[in-house]
């Protein structure tokens, strides 16, 4: 068989459903699973029902739960970790990590305890030549949709437009469409964020709020995306795009969003442990709330959505009263810095 070597870290939803697309566009995808477990189920059934249920998955792609093994002969890695478990992964991946391999960074995060995006891990763990060259994949994409061959487009941002150009080969098809872009950190941060504010959607949904305070929070919201964005160094115009609203729509709007199922628990008047328990699958704007908060305050950026989902996940703060306070705001221009 012709095609790519590639290795997959992660055996969720998405790096199941990036192996199964990878599959059938001709490439070699071994996936690397962290939970032997997984990895047997797969092998045994073909199926990964904990994560893409119903979904048979091509016959042609590999599984395994050796990390070594799953890099050895790859010529392109791709990521698809939960964010907070990349810097670990990544440390005991590095003496095996082929060298020159295109890097593509599919895990939505920021890292809780420096701030960090996950390129920046992948630079400080790999090295700033991988971080150079290594493409984000990201964007309005629900893993089990695009595993059913349902029509999906997503950006993919790098700061080497030929490593951009050969993500864009390796996975576009006849239902997953690629746009290129160079804006890395904008990219990223629009990932990162939206899942953020699918939590309080979700948490406005569960009170019963209506469409029009879905309507503002998404507006609102976006616009606390791009003040941290763009001062963080990403081009505004990223954010209007798939990797930032189109995103942000599909996680706070769309029935498949852990973020938002996890919300409109908390909303119905779950505890969060309660609320990640029945979505029962990493909710990753959990800890991307309070590593968002941490980087609003470092940098003087005002982002009243994030810090209302903050104080109910992490101050004991009840939905209602964190509205009351959102809404006492005093009056401002719609746009101001």
């Amino acid at each position: 068989m012709s095609g790519r070597s590639i290795a997959i870290l992660g055996a969720g939803s998405w790096g199941s459903a990036l192996g199964h697309v990878l599959a059938r566009n001709g490439h070699r995808p071994t996936l690397w699973a962290h939970d032997p477990e997984v990895a047997e189920t797969i092998r045994q059934t073909g199926h990964n029902d904990r994560y893409l249920p119903g979904i048979a998955l091509h016959a042609e792609l590999a599984v395994t739960a050796d990390l070594a093994g799953s890099l050895e002969g790859a010529d392109v890695v791709v990521c698809a970790t939960p964010s907070h478990a990349v810097r670990e992964i990544l440390e005991a991946a590095r003496d095996g990590f082929p060298p020159g391999v295109l890097f593509i960074s599919g895990s939505k995060g920021i890292e809780i305890t420096t701030g960090s995006r996950m390129s920046e891990v992948v630079g400080a763990v790999l090295g700033e030549q991988v971080a150079d060259e290594l493409v984000v994949l990201s964007g309005p994409s629900f893993a089990l949709e695009l595993a059913r061959g349902l029509p999906t487009a997503v950006a993919a941002a790098s700061r080497s437009r030929e490593c951009a150009a050969e993500c864009q080969d390796l996975f576009q098809n006849d239902h997953f469409r690629i746009y290129t872009g160079r804006d890395v950190v904008g990219t990223e941060l629009g990932g990162a964020l939206k899942n953020v504010m699918a939590l309080a959607a979700g948490i406005s949904d569960g009170l019963e709020l209506g469409a029009n305070a879905r309507a503002a929070l998404l507006t609102r919201g976006l616009a606390e995306i791009v003040r941290l964005a763009v001062g963080l160094g990403a081009e505004e115009h990223t954010l209007s795009g798939l990797a930032g609203v189109g995103d942000l729509i599909l996680t706070c709007t769309g029935d498949l969003s852990r973020n938002r199922r996890a919300g409109l628990a908390i909303g119905r008047g779950s505890s969060l442990q309660a609320a990640l328990e029945e979505v029962r699958m990493v909710v990753e704007g959990v800890p991307t709330s309070r590593a968002a908060h941490g980087l609003a305050l470092r940098h003087g950026v005002e982002m009243p959505i994030v810090r209302a989902v903050y104080s109910i996940l992490f101050e004991d703060v009840g939905p209602r009263e964190a509205l009351a306070e959102l809404m006492a705001r005093e009056p401002k221009p719609e746009r101001w810095s």
